[in-house]
């Protein structure tokens, strides 16, 4: 078999895997799970396919234009990894709200360089996930288990979205913001409680337990992200409001949870972010899975993942709108 037999067909297969990746809006974790753990690869499989496409095109073969215009499918799929957004004039003094969440790991980098952190920002509405809430807290905060959410303006209701014992929360919060009310969702999926080592190459002969351990932690997740988010869109298909949805996902753009959370919303970064988008950096890969989305009446006027700031695994991710 010629070498070029078998590029085309590990850039068919690469392919194929990239189009399955799309099929997570529809197909739930719990038909088929492992189909969400395409979203994971979606980075290296996009390279390998650019690579592929540029060989291709060094060769002068026709098949380069199939494969060039088939990008144009995963067109807003990269654009949720790497994005680049015109800059608006005049940001900072006409935004009406901005918005901070950020997963501070229960202060293990420092409790207090967090809390000096968020008060620099001056944020409208700061969300947190992986905070003791068992501790005492002002009583200007809204707090269930494990996050909480802080805010400038007056709180209408509030109520808690998933009341069961699993390990992730979310809530929802209606909030007068200068006489319009907005619901703010506080998201934080079952986290998968996995640890580096599970992620590190052994050897040949390890790789295939190291997997299964994997699938074990990561599948039974998936499914619990599923009857999570009907709790938490009932919240927001059933706001008479404008919603900011925004918080830890545990997962990634092109997964279930990214097409079905964002489901007739906009993702901020799309929207005005400029760069890479990974907002969780323990693992040196790239991992995007803290998100700020918002009603189409609520325009984005930035979005910022503060990879400046190592106070916790995660990075701090700020939005500023504009009430329509």
């Amino acid at each position: 078999m010629k070498l070029n037999h078998i590029l085309l067909f590990l850039h068919i297969a690469v392919v194929v895997l990239l189009l399955c990746t799309l099929g997570n809006a529809w197909i739930p974790p719990n038909i088929l799970g492992n189909l969400n753990l395409l979203s994971l690869g979606f980075p290296y499989l996009i390279a390998v396919h650019i690579i592929f496409t540029v060989i291709w095109i060094l060769q002068r073969k026709k098949i380069a234009i199939a494969f060039a215009l088939g990008t144009l499918i995963f067109y807003n799929p990269i654009r949720r990894w790497v994005n680049f957004s015109p800059k608006t004039e005049n940001q900072k003094s006409i935004r009406d709200i901005k918005v901070l969440t950020f997963n501070v790991k229960y202060g293990d980098f420092g409790w207090e360089k967090v809390k000096k952190y968020i008060r620099e920002q001056d944020a409208d509405i700061i969300l947190v996930q992986e905070k003791d809430t068992n501790k005492a807290l002002r009583k200007d905060m809204v707090k269930y288990p494990t996050v909480i959410l802080k805010t400038k303006h007056r709180i209408v209701r509030q109520a808690e979205l998933i009341e069961d014992k699993s390990r992730g929360n979310s809530f929802y919060a209606d909030i007068d913001i200068n006489g319009r009310i907005i619901r703010v969702v506080n998201v934080y999926l079952e986290p998968f409680r996995l640890h580096k080592s599970m992620l590190q190459f052994d050897g040949f002969g390890k790789e295939q337990g190291k997997i299964s351990t994997l699938l074990a932690h990561m599948t039974p997740t998936f499914r619990a992200h599923e009857e999570q988010i009907k709790k938490i869109r009932k919240a927001v298909d059933s706001s008479p409001y404008p919603v900011i949805l925004a918080g830890d996902f545990n997962s990634v753009p092109n997964s279930y949870e990214y097409y079905n959370l964002g489901k007739d919303l906009q993702d901020a970064f799309l929207t005005v972010g400029n760069g890479i988008s990974t907002s969780f950096h323990d693992y040196k890969v790239p991992l995007r899975i803290d998100y700020i989305f918002s009603s189409k009446s609520l325009i984005p006027l930035t979005y910022k993942v503060d990879q400046s700031v190592k106070l916790s695994d995660h990075y701090p991710v700020i939005a500023e709108f504009l009430l329509n």
